[in-house]
Formats: structure tokens, C-alpha cells, sequence
């Protein structure tokens, strides 16, 4: 347990009692339901003339019981709303909703973006979901146990909402036991937009492991002069003054020069390695604000408005930019450069200085919270590096398929063209977004676990910051997709009865993305609400 500061509970203390006011109703009603056992109970064991002390005793535990799981029951409430602490004492989720409350969006692919000063998503804290296990079988429950009502009679109404088309598909699994709870479709390959990041995120993960870092570092060619760009494909590398834990090129800038200063250089030749990379830089969409060209070397994901998130447009070659902010940060620095142009640094190259992406499991984390294109392509790409594979659209496509079909999963009729899910050629099932988000709850493999802890909190983070106002609000954890006439979402929540339940709902052909987005948002809430067979 992270015992919080006075100072950051000072500064967190505005958050929580605003989350306390929003759970306070929720409390209210489990308080209420509760109060007739508990009254009952307590009946039960008040001393009485005519009532025998061994009736006491036997009710006595029985009360204790009770009120032991009343108890429970109101905490369990209370920390599914408010979300896990952060490092620093505050609520993770609560910091990021304010942040979120300043800016506009919440939808995937919106105008969600932040600017450079405003807080970036913060990192999880450390797994929780180690107990889980149970076997992989998947059964369909179609009956109810009695007193229960059957899950299908609950969300088969909603999915057939009109908002949702003329095509949906759903699949509910207990990650507990790996039983399948509800299915439609659920082996029906569909478009899955921004859904297609969970695979990604389960795909790279497992190919680098989730303390992976990817550097960007300087190399001076030997005898030439020649400085040397090398860009690593950190899609986070930033130019901005407050780098927020990310790698800076400003702190490269700082610590080349110094190299260079002790070697008694001055001046340099300037020039950039972007050869990570192969293939086209541009996706199929073409030019788009959802995505830059696809380089591995570029700040600030090519952005020109000092956002970090979101769409906007973008620079139109990413490498070229990011080698003159670098030269502008050499010669503030005392080092002059010449103007930069591409190359390839050698095998004898001398490295001056690194600077590395924070671990694997952050970027995933921030990819899945902000539906962050950029991130998404670029780990795709290291997929395919390290399985010996081309890193290029292709190649990072093939590379995800064939590390997930390694992992045992279900990948019949899918097709992937990219790691984003912008390619509308893209299919995925429900059945493999429900096995990806059980396998990132195995206890078998902790290190998927960013993909759980990465997904939007409804109504608190990332494109589900605007969402649920009216639902479940801080109980379901989900990754959104869309795409014109095409809506998704799929994540976990945790039912009426505590189990901790996967889903993934695809619908195509809708016509009004608001309308089809509150569908879904309708069928997780009553899901979240259900607690049925």
C-alpha cells in the first residue's frame, strides 16, 4: 500500500471528495438494500429473556458474516469508482478527468487533444489482477440459474438497437474462468477500427516484453565530421521544453554537444538515420490528421499545434523536422551544424548520447488510453523487428498475426493491414478481442497486463473521458473504435456479482456515430448492472 505525502493529499483532496460525492448515490442505494438483513440479523442476536444463549451463539456469526460482506460489498463499491491510487497519493483516473474536463473529445479519432502543458496520461500502478485463473475452456450458458434472469434476454435487446445497424456481433467472457457467458456472432469476422490496438498491444508485448525501451542516439562518423541522427522509432520522443518522463531530443541536444565539446568539436555535419524503417511512409488512408507518415525518427508524433493527443495536422516529413529542431538545440548548445540531410550511420560510428523511451508497457498504456494512431503503427513495426520480420505496414501487420497465433489465439477470418485499425480493410471477431483481453488476465503472463490497465476508464480517461456520464461511469474500462459506419468497443467490467467479465461488441453500417456509440455504452452499463447467468 502507498501510504500518500501530506502534500499531494492536500493536493489530491478536491479529487477525492468530488469522487466521493459522485459514488455517495451508489453507496446510498447498497446501504438501503442492505439495512433490512442487517436490521433482521441484528434482531436476531439482541439479548432477550425468552432467548436461549446457544440460539445467540449460533446467530451470532451468522450476523457477523452478514455484516462482514455488507462491508465488503460497500468498499469494493467505493474503490471500483474511485480507481487505484497513483505513486504521488492521488487517484490516477480522477487526475486525468480533470485534465480531460479541460479540453474537448472523448470519442475515438476526436478532437481530444491536449496541449503541451496539459498533464499526460499517468503511469498504472503495479498489476492487480495476479489471482486470477481458471481454466480456457469456453462453454455458452443459454439458461439462467433460478432466481437469475438470462444474460441473452438482457443485452440481445440492446444490440438490436436500430443506432447499431444491420450488423453487429458480441461475446461475453468470464476472465475468471475463461467460460464464455454470451456470444452472437461472436466467430464473425467485422471491421473492428480502433479495437485492433488491443491485439496490437497484446502482439508487441509479448514479442518485447513490457520493460522494452526504445532508444534514439547520436553517432559520429569517424574521420568525416559527420553527426549522425539515428532514429530508434520512439513515436514519444518529444522536443518540448517539459519532456513529462518521455524521451526529450533536447536532452540528446545537450548531452551530444558536450560529447562533442570534449572532443574539441565545434561544428558538425548534420544528417539523419531513419533506415529502422522500410516501406512506404504513408498509410493507405493518405494524407490524415489521425496519423503522421510513418517514420522512425520524429517529435512529437509530427504534430503542429503542441498537442498530444488527437487529430491535427501534421508535418509532412517527420524526420527532416525533428533533425532541424535538433540542429536549432545543437547550436543553442555552442555547436554549429550544418543544414541537415538524410544518411545512414555506419558500423564504426562513435556513440555520443541516448535517450530513451520510458518502458514498453507505458507506451501501450498511453496507445490504448488516447487511441494513439502513431503509437500503434510504430509498435507494430517493432513487432515485426523483433520477430526478424520488415518494419512496414506489411511487415508489421504479418508480425502481430503470427505472434498472436503463437500466444493459441482464435484468429479465424481475421486480416490485419495495420496496427492502428484505420485501414477499414482490417477484420477482427469478438471471440479474439475477448480472448485477448483473457489472456491479458492470465496470471500466466503478467506482462500483458498494461493492455487491462491501458484501457479508457468510462466517463474519467482517455476517449471515454465524455462517455457515461449517465452509466457506469468509472466501472467499465473499454477501447473504443470508430470509423464512418462502423463503431466498436471492448474491455472489462466487473458485474453485479463481482466477477470480472471480457467483452467486445461490433456493429457496421451504423449512420450516427452518437447515437450508435450511447447503444454501446448502454448494453456495457447493463452488463456492469446485470449479474446474470
Amino acid at each position: 500500500m502507498v501510504v500518500p505525502e501530506v502534500r499531494p493529499w492536500r493536493a489530491a483532496k478536491p479529487h477525492v471528495v468530488r469522487i466521493a460525492n459522485a459514488v455517495r448515490p451508489r453507496l446510498a442505494r447498497a446501504a438501503a438494500a442492505a439495512k433490512p438483513r442487517v436490521t433482521r440479523l441484528t434482531k436476531a442476536v439482541r439479548p432477550g429473556p425468552d432467548r436461549p444463549s446457544r440460539t445467540r451463539n449460533v446467530r451470532t456469526w451468522q450476523y457477523s458474516a452478514g455484516a462482514a460482506t455488507a462491508g465488503l460489498a460497500l468498499a469494493a463499491g467505493v474503490v471500483t469508482a474511485a480507481g487505484p491510487w497513483d505513486a504521488n497519493g492521488q487517484r490516477t483516473a480522477e487526475r486525468d478527468r480533470a485534465a480531460a474536463l479541460e479540453r474537448s473529445g472523448g470519442a475515438d479519432h476526436g478532437s481530444s487533444g491536449t496541449t503541451s502543458g496539459a498533464p499526460r496520461p499517468a503511469p498504472s500502478a503495479a498489476a492487480v489482477l495476479a489471482s486470477l485463473g481458471g481454466g480456457a475452456d469456453i462453454v455458452s450458458t443459454k439458461k439462467a440459474p433460478p432466481g437469475q434472469k438470462a444474460l441473452a434476454d438482457v443485452l440481445k435487446p440492446l444490440l438490436n438497437a436500430p443506432a447499431l445497424g444491420g450488423t453487429h456481433t458480441a461475446s461475453v467472457v468470464d476472465i475468471g474462468t475463461g467460460r464464455r457467458l454470451y456470444g452472437s456472432g461472436a466467430g464473425k469476422a467485422l471491421t473492428p477500427a480502433s479495437t485492433t490496438k488491443i491485439a496490437t498491444a497484446v502482439a508487441a508485448l509479448s514479442a518485447l516484453g513490457p520493460d522494452h525501451r526504445l532508444t534514439t542516439r547520436t553517432a559520429l562518423e569517424p574521420g568525416t565530421g559527420e553527426l549522425v541522427l539515428v532514429g530508434g522509432g520512439d513515436p514519444t520522443l518529444t522536443a518540448h521544453r517539459k519532456a513529462d518522463g518521455w524521451a526529450s531530443l533536447r536532452t540528446l541536444a545537450t548531452g551530444t554537444a558536450e560529447a562533442l565539446k570534449k572532443r574539441g568539436i565545434h561544428e558538425v555535419t548534420l544528417s539523419y538515420d531513419t533506415t529502422l524503417y522500410s516501406g512506404p511512409a504513408l498509410h493507405r488512408i493518405g494524407v490524415n490528421e489521425n496519423l503522421a507518415p510513418v517514420s522512425a525518427l520524429t517529435v512529437d508524433e509530427g504534430r503542429t499545434n503542441g498537442s498530444s493527443s488527437g487529430p491535427v495536422t501534421r508535418v509532412g516529413d517527420p524526420a527532416a523536422d525533428a533533425a532541424h529542431k535538433f540542429a536549432g538545440f545543437l547550436n543553442d548548445a555552442g555547436v554549429k551544424t550544418s543544414a541537415p540531410g538524410p544518411s545512414k550511420a555506419c558500423g564504426t560510428a562513435d556513440t555520443l548520447a541516448t535517450v530513451s523511451s520510458p518502458p514498453l508497457s507505458a507506451l501501450v498504456e498511453r496507445m490504448l488510453t488516447n487511441s494513439d494512431n502513431d503509437i500503434a503503427e510504430a509498435l507494430a513495426r517493432h513487432t515485426a523487428l523483433a520477430s526478424g520480420g520488415t518494419a512496414s505496414f506489411a511487415g508489421g501487420a504479418e508480425a502481430v498475426a503470427a505472434r498472436l497465433g503463437k500466444l493459441g489465439l482464435p484468429l479465424s477470418g481475421t486480416a490485419f493491414h495495420d496496427g492502428s485499425g484505420l485501414d477499414r480493410d482490417d477484420r477482427l471477431t469478438a471471440d479474439l478481442l475477448t480472448a485477448l483481453l483473457v489472456k491479458a488476465g492470465d496470471p500466466a503472463d503478467p506482462g500483458l497486463r498494461p493492455v487491462l490497465t491501458g484501457l479508457p476508464v468510462a466517463g474519467f480517461t482517455g476517449t471515454l473521458a465524455a462517455r457515461y456520464t449517465n452509466g457506469a461511469a468509472g466501472v467499465v474500462r473499454a477501447k473504443t473504435g470508430t470509423l464512418t459506419g462502423v463503431n466498436t468497443l471492448a474491455g472489462t467490467v466487473v458485474d453485479k456479482d463481482g466477477r470480472l467479465l471480457a467483452f467486445a461488441f461490433l456493429a457496421s453500417g451504423t449512420t450516427n456515430p452518437p447515437e450508435a456509440q450511447a447503444a454501446l455504452d448502454a448494453t456495457a452499463t447493463a452488463l456492469a448492472g446485470c449479474g446474470c447467468g
